[in-house]
């Protein structure tokens, strides 16, 4: 994608969806750590379901402590890999309460040392309920990061530097949102919607079977 288009781009994004937002359900910055921790290879719509079961019940590190491993198990069986999910998050909220007094920290480095928190969680924890400029690479993203030539990469870090380098600063704390939205609705991954697309026309992707270039995403 030409440097020229890359502002045309995420104004017409913006245009569309002023105030975008995940759409994962959550009250607290410890609710969203906990839904984005549950979302691992699952989707918003089953990690929702299972929450909205659990937080009403339990929706402190205290409270899920409280549960113990068997009843957080019962509460989230409904989402893929939710034995590790639940040891995960039960060794999170222990260490929350042990080293930051039960609050969620608005560090880098902090939230990465949490069990099962990687750079992608830690990035939307920080970007969603901190409001930070961070890039949190999903399957999604990182498909559009390569096939609109946004930010080409061979690794999810590769594409997420990239894009913090890419994206104008305007628009940067939003892009997260409006990049995986646009990859799940319209960019999907198989048969992208081009011709549906917004932003088709500052995008180029390349028709591998017959070897010429579309407008589209």
């Amino acid at each position: 994608m030409k440097s020229d288009n890359i502002p045309k781009f995420f104004a017409t994004l913006k245009a569309a969806n002023p105030m975008p937002v995940t759409e994962l359900e959550y009250t607290s910055v410890f609710e969203l750590l906990t839904a984005v921790l549950l979302s691992a290879q699952a989707t918003d719509v089953s990690v929702n379901k299972a929450t909205r079961k659990l937080f009403p019940v339990a929706n402190t590190p205290a409270k899920i402590l409280a549960l113990g491993l068997e009843g957080l198990e019962n509460h989230i069986k409904t989402i893929g890999l939710y034995r590790s999910k639940a040891k995960h998050l039960m060794q999170t909220c222990q260490m929350l309460i042990a080293k930051h007094n039960g609050v969620v920290p608005r560090d880098r480095a902090a939230l990465e040392a949490l069990p099962g928190v990687g750079r992608k969680t830690a990035n939307v924890v920080l970007n969603s309920a901190f409001g930070e400029a961070t890039m949190a690479v999903d399957t999604h993203i990182f498909r559009l990061g390569n096939r609109t030539g946004l930010a080409p990469g061979k690794t999810p870090l590769e594409v997420e530097l990239k894009l913090l380098k890419r994206i104008p600063a305007e628009y940067l704390v939003d892009a997260h949102h409006w990049l995986i939205l646009h990859g799940r609705y319209v960019c999907t991954a198989r048969n992208p919607q081009c011709q549906a697309c917004q932003v088709s026309q500052y995008c180029a992707y390349t028709d591998k079977n017959s070897g010429t270039t579309k407008h589209g995403i």
